[in-house]
């Protein structure tokens, strides 16, 4: 196909890195699929300084990717969690990839610091490239971009 066929000024991947490809806004992301909900324990875990991170959970919150959801320990002020919405859990498939691209690159003699495996049954877990017919994909090489109508 020819390249210029398909039109990149819509480009997905542009516009998914506008909204997270930042690395805190990655990294805050990895630590709300592990648990973490509040203020302070981003921070503990990250070690971000305050300022990025309130910007970044901000602009996570802005694009509808966590949300507020108030709480208060008795005695104190209320304060927020920060938990996923529908569109955050939808980025989890990308966390994972990126996390299977750092384990099989950057991991030093296959030294991985976590894995994932399967609830039910304890089996790592794999991401797998399948099209709507449910064929599985080796590759790139088995992919034909095509312009959509």
């Amino acid at each position: 196909m020819s390249e210029l066929l398909l039109d990149r000024s819509r480009c997905s991947v542009a516009g998914t890195l506008a909204v997270v490809g930042e690395k805190w806004s990655l990294l805050v992301l990895r630590e709300a699929f592990l648990g973490v909900r509040r203020f302070a324990d981003f921070q503990r875990v990250l070690g971000a300084p305050k300022a990025v991170l309130t910007d970044r959970l901000a602009g996570l919150v802005e694009q509808g990717i966590l949300r507020r959801v108030p709480y208060q320990v008795e005695g104190e002020r209320q304060r927020h969690e920060y938990r996923l919405t529908r569109k955050g859990v939808d980025l989890y498939p990308t966390l994972v990839a990126l996390m299977e691209w750092g384990d099989r690159y950057l991991a030093e003699d296959g030294d991985v610091p976590m894995e994932l495996r399967h609830r039910d049954c304890g089996a790592p877990v794999h991401l797998a490239l399948t099209c709507e017919e449910g064929h599985a994909l080796a590759g790139a090489h088995e992919v034909r971009p095509v312009p959509r109508a």
